[in-house]
């Protein structure tokens, strides 16, 4: 591996989450975070308050946007969308981990460099979410396939959870590109989630970007608790 303890690799793998319900928290967050963070994540939390203007304002910032929109749609609609994304140069998107869709999602990204994420299983569900859903496999089992399909169909990369990252890695042979949320530093609280490993151990597992949202933004100081998770990528990137 390469980045020793410069920061400088770890911090371009960190996404803050922008989890608001309000353009002006999130812009607020993004100036006090300053040069420490350079990739966001726009959810469905401001999707209907102009989450893609917003984007559009971060990208000529010089930001990195992660659209996380889960597209679920018939495959012309996503398509469409998609394509829309590719044109306000989002660098990462979201669509269901669901064949149809994932190439619908791949035909609308068209030449742009946008990155195409298909979902595996969100990690705010467990083994017996999985169960309920009528599926009799386990969560690493459906993970596994979702992500075999993901890259039979040409997508970039899936969101999964970093307790699946090492299997991925083997049964992909490492052609995807693997999006982890549900990270919590050590010690602290897991909130909605379920499936949780701390910035050491998802990139220590193979995670590619690191998704964080509320141990940042809910933070006393969310600079310094963003630089500190930074630290602690930057000391998993370390060769052993």
């Amino acid at each position: 591996m390469t980045g020793s303890h410069d920061p400088d690799l770890a911090r371009e793998k960190l996404i803050v989450a922008l989890d608001y319900w309000n353009i002006e928290d999130a812009r607020k967050l993004v100036r006090d975070l300053g040069d420490e963070v350079s990739f966001y994540k726009v959810g469905l939390g401001l999707q209907l308050v102009g989450g893609n203007e917003f984007a559009r304002e971060l990208i000529a910032e010089g930001k990195r946007v992660f659209l996380d929109y889960k597209y679920y749609d018939i495959e012309e609609t996503v398509q469409r969308a998609v394509a829309q994304a590719a044109e306000l140069k989002i660098a990462f998107l979201t669509v269901h981990g669901v064949a149809s869709i994932m190439k619908a999602a791949v035909a609308g990204r068209g030449n742009s460099d946008m990155k195409i994420l298909g979902v595996t299983v969100l990690t705010s569900m467990d083994a017996e979410d999985i169960k309920e859903m009528g599926f009799e496999c386990g969560v690493e089992d459906l993970v596994v396939a979702r992500a075999r399909r993901a890259l039979e169909v040409g997508v970039d990369g899936v969101v999964a959870s970093a307790l699946e990252a090492a299997e991925l890695r083997k049964q992909t042979n490492n052609k995807l590109m693997i999006v982890s949320p549900g990270i919590r530093p050590s010690g602290g609280a897991r909130h909605d989630q379920k499936r949780v490993a701390t910035p050491f151990e998802a990139m220590r597992a193979g995670a590619d970007y690191l998704v964080l949202g509320r141990p940042i933004y809910a933070a006393e100081n969310p600079k310094a608790a963003a630089q500190a998770i930074i630290q602690e990528m930057a000391d998993a990137l370390r060769p052993d």
